[in-house]
């Protein structure tokens, strides 16, 4: 079993504190972003005649609005107490205080707000006739939306980057995924997203949109905008094509590059059990991995006018279905978490 952070090791008081002032140091700073950023959408694209958006969702035909409502209602509660359980159990846990579940922690944290993001407005949007969404709402959603897409393929990377030290080198394991490292990995991961969707959010509200106002997805996103535009488009595709290229590739390379290295590793192994047992710690991980990056890779590595009702449904499997699997995919693996997840509910059943 890898070995706790020393810090863990202080008194449970001390431990609670920090973890309090952690999560008031996060939403802090997501309740004030996102203040701001309605206020600002407020007071900008005076030159727009559009005020509101019309989300079209996944479906347009009545009759399967409300089977729609009751399937993505599920899958929301679901995701919601399922990444919740693994939050609580990782924190009441000091067995799981280790570098893997603190990033599982706080991944199950970012796909909780990712779906809080996009599916409340969803499931509204099902049992409405008009499926407005206001020209600030768009731009606040879109923007909470590619931040914590982003912040999820970073932390992804981040977690690949854990399991190549503890495979690659599982004697300075502890000491070089330390806390002050972790911590470092999940900051810049929030911080370089929430850049960069800042910036690619300012470019769409310079644009302008005259003709329609009907957005054909479920969501606010970057392409079914730029298709809406009666402006130039150019500066997006540029920066999309160029920064936003980087931004999303360089995860997914770190990504590629700790696993071929494990994979070096791992066939070294004289034994089939050690190989077996060094796969096992990375499955979860390759499963979340192949379902994020595939889809959002189908849908944004493509020609814009190729922007199909097949693209929506890639883009429910990176935001709503592996939010949904997240916990599941981890959970079942886990021998500790298995345990601490009985132990968390029947303490809750009592």
């Amino acid at each position: 079993m890898t070995k706790s952070w020393t810090f863990y090791r202080n008194p449970r008081k001390e431990r609670n504190e920090l973890k309090f002032v952690e999560l008031k140091f996060f939403f802090t700073i997501y309740l004030n972003i996102c203040i701001g950023l309605c206020r600002t959408m407020e007071r900008v694209n005076q030159t727009s005649s559009v005020s509101e958006f019309i989300l079209l969702g996944l479906s347009s035909r009545p009759e399967d609005q409300k089977p729609l409502f009751a399937l993505f209602f599920i899958m929301y509660v679901v995701t919601i107490v399922g990444n919740v359980l693994i939050i609580l159990a990782i924190r009441s846990d000091t067995q799981l205080q280790t570098p893997m579940y603190f990033f599982l922690s706080i991944l199950s944290f970012i796909d909780v707000c990712y779906t809080t993001t996009i599916v409340p407005k969803m499931l509204v949007n099902f049992l409405s006739k008009k499926k407005s969404i206001s020209y600030a709402e768009c731009m606040t959603q879109m923007y909470f939306f590619l931040a914590f897409a982003n912040t999820e393929s970073y932390l992804l990377a981040a977690m690949a980057i854990d399991r190549y030290v503890a495979i690659c080198d599982p004697f300075h394991y502890v000491t070089t995924m330390n806390r002050h490292r972790c911590v470092l990995l999940v900051t810049f991961s929030c911080s370089i997203s929430h850049l960069h969707s800042l910036l690619l959010v300012l470019l769409i509200n310079r644009l302008l949109f005259c003709d329609s106002n009907i957005i054909h997805h479920f969501l606010c996103d970057i392409n079914p905008l730029l298709k809406l535009s009666c402006s130039s488009t150019l500066v997006n595709e540029i920066v999309i094509n160029t920064e936003g290229l980087v931004t999303l590739v360089s995860p997914f390379i770190c990504v590629i590059i700790s696993y071929l290295r494990i994979l070096i590793v791992v066939l070294k192994i004289p034994s089939a059990a050690g190989k077996h047992k060094a796969f096992s710690t990375c499955g979860s991980h390759v499963t979340m991995v192949t379902l994020f990056y595939g889809s959002i890779i189908y849908v944004y590595f493509r020609p814009l006018s190729t922007y199909t009702i097949k693209d929506r449904v890639a883009t429910v499997i990176y935001t709503i279905l592996s939010s949904m699997l997240n916990p599941f995919l981890y959970s079942l693996r886990s021998k500790d978490m298995k345990r601490d997840l009985r132990k968390l509910m029947s303490r809750r059943m009592s």
